[in-house]
């Protein structure tokens, strides 16, 4: 199991290395001097500024030398400072992070609490007229644009009949009731395609589960329904979907832009968006990076968690070492 978790923590370290260095890259990728698009449009032009702003960065520095540098920098979570705001962007991004977070956590808890019972049982009831209901119903979710979906549910949960608020977010710890009333049409826009794609992805596994031997013993030993579906078929089933869960996750934190935009909530994607527009490079550099570390190391603990829950990956492992 140790040489697994090293095997897949040199491919993490060599992962994020190669996402550094690409995120590093972005500016200079930029057409013209980076400093003068560091300051923006609204910055001063004068050559002392300009040259200040490129002894800050080091751009008179050879290229790798200044990678190494900002890299060493990120590390210990120095990511510079907005030339815009004038904030340290590790903080700008930190105030901003707990929003994103509890949106992405609690669409997926939405998800995986609608879409493991109908999974489930569509698999129970494969082929009858509730799991053919169910399977349209999911194609017609998986067609529909999550911000189409959140134009919707602000026009009729928040206009139509002001039962969730439009825009604005209350802090947890300020209104834990007001809170979960502010994040509910974000998060359940953000919900609803992960809905239909884990349904649909633990229907398939269950019904090719529930036609194995341990299953077929369990029914002939008379044990509940309930019991075989849920102990002993889910389970095993479990396996995908805990792998498209943990993707899915990582996709949501990135996902959150439009919707963080939608519904006025001060999180990382809106950060970026307002970022963009500013032209604040810094800014966006340090939330690219964060993303994709996000990503990446959302798909390591799932990549972790399968190997502990699975033990043939644990003992191909061996065979292949011995």
């Amino acid at each position: 199991m140790i040489a697994v978790i090293a095997r897949k923590l040199a491919a993490l370290v060599a992962v994020l290395l190669a996402v550094s260095f690409l995120t590093f890259a972005l500016m200079e990728f930029l057409p013209g001097d980076p400093a003068l698009q560091v300051l923006g449009p609204g910055g001063a032009q004068s050559a002392e500024i300009i040259e200040q702003v490129r002894e800050d960065l080091n751009l008179n520095d050879p290229f790798l030398i200044r990678y190494v540098s900002w890299l060493g920098d990120a590390l210990t979570g120095d990511l510079g400072r907005s030339y815009q705001s004038r904030m340290e962007v590790s903080d700008a991004i930190k105030q901003r992070v707990p929003v994103t977070l509890e949106l992405a956590a609690l669409a997926m808890l939405m998800a995986l609490i609608i879409a493991i019972p109908l999974g489930v049982i569509t698999a129970y009831r494969a082929n009858t007229y509730f799991d053919k209901s169910v399977t349209t119903a999911t194609f017609g979710l998986l067609s529909i644009p999550s911000f189409m979906l959140a134009l919707f549910l602000i026009y009729t949960f928040a206009v139509r009949y002001n039962v969730f608020p439009a825009t604005g977010w209350t802090r947890l710890t300020a209104d834990p009731a007001e809170n979960l009333r502010s994040a509910f049409l974000p998060a359940l826009s953000l919900a609803v395609g992960n809905i239909a794609v884990l349904t649909r992805l633990l229907r398939t596994d269950m019904i090719a589960t529930l036609q194995e031997d341990h299953v077929t013993m369990a029914r002939a030993k008379g044990l509940p329904t309930w019991r075989i579906l849920f102990r002993h078929a889910l389970r095993p089933s479990s396996f995908s979907l805990l792998t498209v869960a943990g993707l899915q996750m990582g996709a949501l934190i990135g996902g959150t832009v439009v919707i963080e935009q939608l519904f006025a909530l001060p999180g990382v994607g809106r950060l970026l968006l307002e970022s963009i527009f500013q032209r604040d490079l810094l800014v966006v550099q340090g939330i690219v990076l964060l993303l994709s570390v996000a990503y990446v190391g959302m798909n390591f603990l799932v990549d972790i968690l399968y190997t502990f829950l699975d033990p043939r990956i644990r003992l191909g492992g061996s065979r292949v070492n011995a």
